[in-house]
């Protein structure tokens, strides 16, 4: 079966799209990779209304990307941060491709606003696909795709 000949309806891109693939979602996700918690911490950093913020993160806690904690400062109400869950960290090399890219294509002429160093050696962390079988990063053109277990054939 070739691409062309197969079903997009369980696309798993898709799916994934639809959990994260809106830029203010992203956002939050970046934020939230980088140690933010808080809701007016979000908003602030983010730039975005509360509704849409809340909105933004009653998805992903629904989705299961984030996990609400809850927390009390002296003298206020409970309420709620927000933490990554499992699921959530394992979109960070999807964000780290995301801004490999944008280092490379967007960047200000003086280089990116923001480095990811290796904690040992302080070397620059990257993104690179590679083959499970030993054979290190692969080009585009030394892969190939195929139809998988769940494939169906489009109407």
């Amino acid at each position: 079966m070739t691409w062309l000949e197969t079903s997009t309806e369980n696309c798993t891109v898709q799916r994934t799209l639809d959990l994260v693939g809106e830029k203010w979602s992203m956002l939050v996700l970046r934020d939230a990779m980088n140690g933010v918690r808080r809701f007016d911490d979000f908003r602030r950093h983010v730039g975005l209304s509360e509704a849409v913020l809340a909105d933004r993160l009653r998805k992903l806690v629904a989705a299961g990307i984030l996990r609400t904690v809850p927390y009390r400062e002296p003298g206020s109400r409970t309420r709620h941060e927000y933490r990554l869950t499992r699921k959530g960290w394992d979109l960070w090399p999807a964000m780290i491709a995301l801004k490999q890219w944008g280092d490379r294509y967007t960047a200000d002429p003086e280089g990116p606003p923001l480095d990811v160093l290796h904690r040992d050696c302080g070397e620059p962390a990257e993104v690179a696909v590679v083959c499970s079988g030993g054979h290190g990063a692969l080009t585009p053109r030394e892969a190939y795709t195929q139809a998988g277990a769940s494939a169906h054939a489009a109407r």
